[in-house]
């Protein structure tokens, strides 16, 4: 009886640690990674002012740095994260993950996403292995389009 009880609060301590983490409770005591000096992201496809359909395909760039699947801690890399109009979040704590905050961590340099007709400002932020933002964070120019 014992062994079950350890075995559960194994299992409640690690699900704990677990949500702490992903809502930003202990992002205070995450490091954050370096950001290599000159590294950028910005958006290759579509330029700032463009008309469009939905979905629309988002074309990522990067340089001065590489890209690597979250949860690899490999120095001088990151993954994409869109943000769509949304500001910039607190760069000591992850990076939500909801529609605002469209996480690519598997590595992904394009995506096509649906967006509702109007104007929409669409911004790119690299995440570390744990989705942090880098130390300085790297971030595009935030651009705007209109989807018809």
């Amino acid at each position: 009886m014992n062994t079950i009880r350890a075995f559960v609060s194994i299992r409640i301590a690690v699900a704990l640690i677990a949500v702490a983490v992903s809502t930003g409770v202990l992002a205070e005591t995450l490091p954050r990674s370096p950001a290599p000096d000159g590294a950028r992201v910005y958006i290759l496809s579509p330029k700032s002012g463009e008309v469009v359909t939905s979905p629309v395909t988002v074309v990522f760039g990067l340089s001065g740095m590489g890209v690597a699947p979250a949860g690899l801690n490999v120095e001088g890399t990151g993954h994409h994260h869109l943000l769509i109009d949304v500001a910039i979040p607190d760069p000591g704590k992850p990076i939500p993950a909801d529609d605002q905050h469209r996480h690519f961590g598997k590595g992904q340099t394009e995506a096509t996403i649906e967006l509702a007709p109007g104007r929409h400002t669409l911004q790119l932020l690299l995440g570390d292995h744990l989705h942090i933002p880098h130390d300085p964070p790297i971030a595009s120019e935030p651009i705007t389009i209109t989807v018809e």
